[in-house]
């Protein structure tokens, strides 16, 4: 190849990887709040504070944009994304029309062995939530749900879900851990498990729609 056709193109999975690690950094100050809703950040400021160039910052801002968490703000930066009551009763009535029959129609003694395999994801949910660990928490309560969720089968049904708990994000998280509830929340997930094992139906949807209610009072900051 010759000298002028070469092309100028960075190393990928360097490049991958710092952007990984950038998204994974601006997920946490979501989480925990440090970063706020309605607040427009701009990707050189960021870039300066982690000391890295504002091209893996910018590519990670847009990656949680597709996400749902912030939106694009022209010449200025990336605004971090603001849930009313309304989005999140609405977002809330989506999840329980979805989850709850689905996963109440997995309910089989005859699947235990599928069930049992989600309980080492389970207790690390409530590992985390006792440690404190709140981005640990929501990754592994992330991929609680989509795992169990996809024992259904049906994979459009489990994005839809997916994209549902990524625009609506977990609210108060820091405030129940630092009152010890956020273990309350992560237990559920024990009891669920065990209610699906036992093939007890009526008792999965009650526990379903407990669950998301209880989230629901998460985002709102107001424990149930």
């Amino acid at each position: 190849m010759a000298a002028e056709d070469r092309l100028d193109l960075p190393v990928v999975g360097e490049r991958q990887s710092l952007r990984e690690q950038v998204a994974h950094a601006l997920r946490a100050a979501l989480i925990t709040g440090e970063m706020r809703p309605g607040v427009v950040y701009s990707a050189p400021v960021l870039a300066g504070q982690f000391g890295v160039s504002a091209t893996p910052v910018r590519e990670a801002m847009l990656d949680l944009a597709k996400e749902g968490l912030v939106e694009a703000v022209r010449n200025k930066g990336f605004r971090v994304m603001e849930l009313s009551d309304r989005d999140l009763d609405e977002l809330t009535e989506i999840r329980q029309l979805i989850e709850v029959p689905t996963v109440a129609r997995l309910a089989s003694a005859e699947r235990a062995a599928d069930f049992e395999r989600l309980r080492p994801l389970a207790e690390e949910i409530v590992t985390a939530a006792e440690s404190g660990d709140l981005l640990a928490y929501v990754d592994a309560d992330l991929r609680f749900h989509v795992e169990l969720l996809s024992l259904s089968g049906n994979a459009h049904l489990v994005e839809v879900v997916r994209d549902l708990r990524n625009r609506a994000r977990l609210y108060g998280l820091p405030q129940l851990r630092e009152r010890g509830e956020l273990a309350d929340s992560a237990r559920e997930h024990l009891r669920l498990l065990d209610a699906l094992k036992s093939g007890d139906r009526a008792a999965v949807e009650h526990l379903m729609t407990t669950h998301i209610n209880h989230v629901r009072g998460i985002w709102a900051n107001r424990p149930e």
